[in-house]
């Protein structure tokens, strides 16, 4: 594909390519991914911690501590997202604090951040889910197919 490419340009174009290719940066990917594997893990270090404390102090179970633990982990990004700490952690772990639920957090707090010069109501109101807004639709959408070829196997088996 990229030969294909290179096929269509001129001589000079071909000269210039291998001249930028020469002095481009060299970009860290190793070392990023590393940054990210560690960033996600503590993250969900932090996420396993705070299911046992739902779990030893308040007494929940396994299964009915993860709900809140969902929401504590959400609150925490949108709070460090507020003090500006978040984005640092980003710039930092890219990928790493963006995957997990508090990557969620971040993008509906952010969007708030952004257009609440715009008023509360079109504002913040408008552009809370804007880029949350994909995640939120994918997700129901997919627990939706889940769900019907679940229900469909139940009835075929019928288990």
């Amino acid at each position: 594909m990229a030969n294909k490419k290179n096929e269509k340009l001129t001589p000079e174009q071909q000269k210039y390519k291998e001249l930028e290719q020469k002095y481009e940066a060299k970009r860290p990917v190793v070392k990023n991914c590393i940054k990210a594997f560690f960033v996600g893990g503590l993250f969900c270090l932090l996420g396993q911690v705070i299911t046992y404390m739902y779990i030893f102090y308040f007494n929940f179970t396994e299964q009915t501590a993860s709900n809140p633990t969902v929401a504590t982990m959400i609150f925490l990004a949108m709070l460090l997202t507020g003090f500006g700490v978040y984005d640092r952690i980003g710039q930092f772990a890219g990928a790493g604090s963006a995957v997990p639920v508090t990557g969620f957090g971040n993008s509906v707090i952010s969007a708030a951040i952004e257009h609440r010069t715009e008023g509360f109501v079109l504002g913040v109101g408008g552009n809370i889910f804007k880029l949350a807004g994909t995640v939120i639709l994918y997700g129901v959408f997919s627990a939706f197919v889940v769900a019907l070829v679940k229900q469909i196997y139940l009835m075929v088996i019928g288990g």
